[in-house]
């Protein structure tokens, strides 16, 4: 037994159980135990059912003692965003709506954390509809200031330990923005990787799956474990995925090369975010290129928008139309909006898309990696909106890998990410600069 072991990464934990020095059964009870005692405060679980999740720990440990074949997540527990669908819990979708909605069937990346032999722990608070609208979940460093979202519970309790390892999802900056300002490690993958079958579709063309672990190593093993081909989803792609834990243990073999941009909304970043990433870019020296690219790249921010909320007015119609009067204050004007965008300015969005992602895959032929803030700086006050996500808008919208590491700390002493973003199906490469990166600024600090 290891006392508190809800304290381990997934990393440290996984090695532990494989070794007979912890059992599934006393890590789930250890992070049982931290829920009990904090979540009142933080509000991140949507649905708990610990009887059910100590009784799939249980069945990890008779797998092991028999000396069974184990998967590379055996008897760790993780938590789901309350939009993926998991049979014996309820997947209410962040709003009354969908209360008590229950599925028989499961999403595709919920197989595959079984098959892994994941223990699947509850669901976590997501925002309405995994939009706009603010759901209770808290900051765990600060309960008066949010967690961001729409990913907000699985940010949440990967910060407050309740759980080594939670999914989320994003269709702007829904991973990384509540990463940044929870003090974990996000990271989205490239579009296609992960499996959105069994997924509430936001936007067909921009929802994307993503991670949060408190180490690089264990967003890339969560990453490993559910990532794979679905015909079922028409962005998943037919041919093998890197193989991001090896990235994120991968020593780079040549010093990286950065690229900043010096966009526009640059100045939207607060005093202490900024001063934090110049220090940052100051350290890095000559290994940073800066640019000052067209003004084209600012007008994707636009293309963005327009994408989804022309997206989630369609897919989600029935739902708007038939329960009209349950839906926030907050979403009722951005769908209000949406329905006036006509097919022929989607389309011309969706052309531009296609555009960006072709001027990204010759990009990244000079560049290891763009540096770039996470989030506008520390998370806003909770009651004031869940953050901008703007910082993420550009790579989300090409469908690029993002990874944010909690390298800064802002005025109020609440975290500040670092973002990297790397070039298409090249996530191994991304996750091996995250690395070099987090090294690199550790020595320089000493």
């Amino acid at each position: 037994m290891i006392p508190d072991s809800y304290k381990l990464t997934a990393t440290e934990a996984v090695n532990a159980i494989a070794s007979g020095r912890l059992s599934s059964v006393e890590l789930v009870k250890s992070c049982l135990a931290r829920i009990t005692e904090t979540d009142e405060a933080i509000n991140a679980w949507a649905f708990l059912d610990p009887d059910a999740a100590l009784a799939q720990a249980a069945e990890c440990d008779r797998l092991r003692r028999a000396g069974m074949a184990t998967g590379c997540l055996h008897g760790i527990p993780v938590g789901l965003k309350d939009i993926i669908d998991t049979a014996k819990m309820p997947t209410q979708r962040g709003t009354s709506i969908f209360a008590g909605r229950q599925t028989e069937h499961v999403a595709r990346l919920v197989e595959r954390l079984r098959e892994e032999g994941a223990v699947i722990l509850g669901k976590t608070v997501t925002t309405e509809l995994a939009f706009v609208h603010a759901n209770e979940t808290r900051n765990p460093h600060n309960a008066d200031h949010s967690p961001g979202g729409s990913s907000s519970g699985s940010a949440a309790a990967v910060a407050a330990m309740h759980v080594p390892l939670a999914i989320g999802t994003q269709t702007n900056g829904s991973v990384i923005r509540p990463a940044s300002f929870c003090g974990t490690f996000g990271f989205k993958p490239t579009r296609g990787v992960i499996s959105r079958s069994g997924v509430l579709q936001t936007s067909v063309s921009l929802d994307q799956v993503g991670c949060f672990g408190r180490s690089l190593e264990d967003v890339a093993l969560l990453t490993d474990a559910i990532g794979g081909y679905d015909q079922n989803d028409q962005v998943s792609f037919a041919r093998p995925r890197p193989k991001m834990l090896e990235g994120a243990q991968a020593e780079a073999l040549v010093t990286p090369e950065f690229a900043w941009f010096d966009l526009p909304f640059n100045e939207r970043l607060s005093g202490d975010a900024r001063e934090g990433m110049e220090a940052v870019l100051d350290i890095l020296g000559p290994k940073v290129t800066k640019m000052e690219p067209a003004d084209t790249l600012s007008d994707l921010v636009m293309v963005q928008a327009r994408i989804h909320e022309y997206e989630i007015a369609h897919h989600q119609a029935e739902v708007f139309d038939a329960h009209w009067d349950q839906i926030s204050g907050t979403l009722k004007p951005v769908i209000e909006r949406a329905r006036k965008i006509t097919k022929t300015e989607y389309e011309d969005a969706l052309a531009v898309k296609g555009s960006a992602e072709s001027f990204f895959m010759n990009f990244f032929l000079d560049y290891d990696a763009v540096i770039a803030p996470s989030a506008a700086g520390e998370a806003p006050k909770f009651g004031e909106g869940t953050g901008d996500p703007i910082f993420c808008t550009l790579w989300t919208l090409a469908g690029l890998p993002c990874v944010s590491l909690p390298l800064l700390v802002g005025d109020n002493g609440l975290p500040i990410g670092v973002q990297l973003i790397g070039p298409p199906e090249k996530d191994d490469r991304l996750l091996r600069t995250a690395r070099w990166l987090q090294t690199y600024l550790s020595e320089t600090a000493e």
